[in-house]
């Protein structure tokens, strides 16, 4: 497997990166620990994890995540993997962190209380890449960078990255860690797949111009993109078969990511990645990972043998001519997620 260097730091990681968000919920301890061991065996040294994770965000799930890769590490070699983490921002009204009592302000003070928490969870002294989870937008900006600045000159964390970001959030961002003298974003972690492309609109510019890697998450739309949800299908299990019948947050998801036109696009780019010999998620995996501006694309499992396909990405090249097509059925059903 090939690496890549996250922004202009020093780490170079894997090209996928294993997420661990269904690590103590939908994977139960012993299934998480066996996608670990496969994803290692197969190259993956990166993983992304976060204090508020599994999901669905709750209390008794909160940090449970963390435990398990905990878990795993101990008795490895640190410094063999890079470990990224999150501490919660406020969540923009969507949902309320289940952590700190759902006071997730983005200042000094949360974020050292956040560190601190997952460290121990982790088990380790140090955390590789350390991001804020959701903006703070009624925090001036230079207020979580001076927070952030004070654990890395602690030697608890060793670079950051913004997640759910927009492209003025993070060009301030940049703007103020420069003015300010004050550490800057070195990632982005942000949904971007074949059925939301929204972030080549203005952010891949900003990550172009200012060396800011993006990882992606959800480059299978959340399982949309393996044709598993085709034909009017709600497979037992699923994620979305799970969220329709949750609340106004579970029920929004669902419509966002299966409706019309992500079922229609899923078709015809189905047919594209069967013209190439290779499943829909292979594809959809080595469509992130094609573009400069990504370094790793983030990938997770419930099952160890769901690995695979996306772990062929890998290996999987797509040429200029199958790149084309795809670009032409983005044109004709424009953003299918809205």
């Amino acid at each position: 497997m090939q690496r890549r260097r996250l922004g202009t730091t020093g780490l170079t990681v894997s090209e996928i990166c294993l997420g661990t968000m269904t690590f103590g919920s939908h994977a139960d301890e012993a299934t998480s620990l066996k996608i670990l061991d496969k994803a290692v065996d197969a190259g993956v040294d990166f993983f992304d994890v976060a204090e508020v994770y599994p999901v669905p965000p709750k209390p008794e799930y909160a940090g449970q995540s963390e435990l398990i890769l905990g878990k795993w590490l101990s008795g490895r070699s640190r410094d063999s993997f890079v470990i990224a983490t999150k501490v919660a921002g406020p969540g923009g009204g969507w949902f309320v962190p289940p952590v700190r009592g759902g006071r997730t302000s983005l200042d000094a003070h949360h974020i050292e209380r956040a560190v601190d928490a997952s460290l121990k969870r982790l088990g380790t002294d140090y955390i590789d890449l350390y991001q804020t989870h959701w903006p703070d937008p009624e925090l001036p900006i230079e207020e979580t960078l001076a927070g952030l600045e004070r654990v890395i000159r602690a030697g608890k964390v060793r670079y950051i990255g913004a997640s759910n970001e927009t492209a003025y959030g993070l060009t301030r961002a940049l703007y103020k860690a420069e003015s300010d003298h004050l550490p800057k974003y070195q990632t982005i972690q942000n949904n971007f797949s074949l059925l939301n492309r929204r972030f080549e609109d203005e952010l891949s510019n900003v990550c172009r111009r200012e060396q800011v890697s993006l990882l992606p998450y959800s480059p299978i739309a959340g399982g949309v993109l393996s044709g598993k949800y085709a034909n009017g299908q709600w497979p037992a299990g699923a994620r979305f078969s799970n969220y329709r019948s949750d609340p106004a947050r579970g029920q929004t998801m669902t419509k966002r990511f299966l409706n019309e036109k992500t079922l229609a696009s899923s078709e015809r780019l189905g047919k594209l990645a069967t013209e190439l010999d290779v499943s829909p998620v292979t594809f959809a995996v080595a469509w992130c990972l094609a573009h400069d501006f990504v370094a790793s694309t983030i990938i997770g499992a419930t099952r160890p043998e769901q690995l695979d396909e996306s772990l062929r990405a890998s290996s999987l090249k797509l040429s200029a001519e199958v790149l084309a097509k795809v670009d032409e059925i983005t044109r004709e059903i424009l953003y299918p997620m809205g």
